[in-house]
């Protein structure tokens, strides 16, 4: 699966909380994963909130005392207010500046903005033209619909030989936003691609696509006895096509597997990576991270929201996402998930002294040695010393500070010595 293709192809949908932009999309993932789909009707009650309407928009747009189109949707889905109410009707200046949003402190760019519970309308656009509008009058026509529909999400399930699962999150409501949005929803479909073209894993991955918060919120109520109790551990993926180091927000346990193994791969793959504590703030891990929840998911990225000036505007476009950290993404996520899918308690077989390795070939046979044999070496004396059952493989990676992949290959020697169970 070609990542950065599948951003540009799903780059123009208009996606939002509901309607048929969320729906294409998943369309789109259905070409080539096993996707389910669930519809949740309008009203439906979701722990402590409710499924809202659904939004459909024919046109929106702003004409000037000119006669000149000031600002249209048409142009762009960012320049009207997700789920805006309908209204048409001439205004002032003055009025229809209570309804435009604007960023003053980059005025080329038009921001990304919704008013999914509040009964109003608004447009979006650089503020440089904001700054542009004369007195006079404005005809404004934001024709939507605001009817009984549903909310959508798409599941994909990659079966394992455990019932516990690990779990996949990206949204799928943003529109025209590719580094924010698109390329978690790329590297997660890329990751389920790879599963399934792969052996039958050890746990069972699911891979959730829905709209940010309410559909994480309405998947959590709907799923809170079946599915929950099984969640092992879990990431939410969003914001990887960018040029900045990855980052790791961790679960609100702070300690969870998931945890450590993501630390571990990013601070042995990536020196600059940056590491982040919880916090109730950001994306879909806080619903799952929510106290009566508690799962053991967080979140990677690249670039932290907020903090890179092209979140939520115009300028998170194709061009700010990168097709080779795209794929790099995928690798890193891929190198988590294989930390969860080896890590294992195993016990030293022989713990009385040293056991002899060089008659069962695994020791070198002369005193010098190439640094790599070394450090292979070391991981076996390691992994012996430390696998007396306290500590799983990735304790031992952390406490002899190796490379998780280089403790599991000395794992797996012991273990066919006989040396290791």
């Amino acid at each position: 699966m070609e990542l950065y293709a599948l951003v540009e192809r799903l780059f123009p949908l208009p996606r939002s909380l509901t309607g048929e932009g969320v729906r294409q999309t998943l369309s789109v993932l259905a070409e080539d994963l096993p996707l389910a789909v669930t519809e949740v009707p309008t009203g439906t009650t979701a722990l402590d909130w409710q499924v809202p309407r659904e939004w459909r928009v024919r046109e929106a747009h702003v004409t000037g005392p000119d006669g000149r189109r000031v600002v249209d949707w048409a142009d762009g889905p960012l320049h009207l207010v997700g789920h805006s109410a309908p209204f048409t009707g001439r205004v002032d200046r003055g009025e229809l500046l209570e309804h435009l949003h604007s960023l003053p402190d980059r005025p080329a760019l038009t921001p990304y903005r919704t008013s999914y519970y509040a009964d109003t309308w608004g447009f979006c656009m650089p503020h440089e033209r904001v700054e542009r509008l004369s007195e006079g009058y404005y005809d404004v026509v934001v024709d939507t619909d605001l009817t009984a529909g549903s909310l959508t999400w798409g599941e994909v399930i990659v079966p394992g030989r455990l019932q516990d699962e690990i779990l996949v999150s990206a949204h799928v409501c943003h529109p025209a936003q590719a580094n924010d949005n698109l390329s978690g929803i790329a590297v997660a479909a890329g990751l389920a691609q790879r599963l399934l073209d792969g052996p039958t894993p050890r746990h069972t991955f699911r891979f959730l696509f829905a709209p940010g918060t309410l559909g994480a919120i309405a998947w959590l109520a709907r799923h809170r006895e079946d599915v929950v109790p099984r969640i092992s551990a879990g990431f939410v993926l969003t914001g990887l096509g960018d040029s900045s180091p990855p980052s790791y927000k961790c679960s609100r346990r702070g300690d969870a597997v998931v945890d450590r193994a993501a630390q571990h791969v990013l601070r042995h793959a990536h020196p600059q990576a940056r590491l982040l504590p919880f916090t109730p703030y950001g994306y879909d891990e806080r619903q799952f991270c929510s106290p009566g929840f508690d799962l053991p998911v967080g979140r990677l990225g690249r670039g932290v929201h907020g903090e890179y000036p092209e979140y939520h505007t115009s300028a998170d476009d194709l061009s700010f996402v990168d097709p080779g950290r795209l794929e790099e993404s995928l690798d890193l996520v891929a190198a988590v998930v294989d930390v969860l899918e080896r890590d294992e308690v195993l016990v030293n077989q022989e713990p009385y002294g040293e056991p002899q390795l060089g008659r069962r070939g695994l020791y070198r046979s002369t005193g010098a040695t190439p640094l790599d044999a070394r450090a292979a070496e070391m991981a076996l004396l390691w992994t012996l010393s430390l696998c007396d059952g306290s500590r799983s493989l990735l304790g031992v990676a952390e406490q002899a500070d190796l490379p998780f992949t280089v403790v599991a290959a000395a794992a797996e020697r012991l273990k066919d010595a006989g040396l290791l169970a």
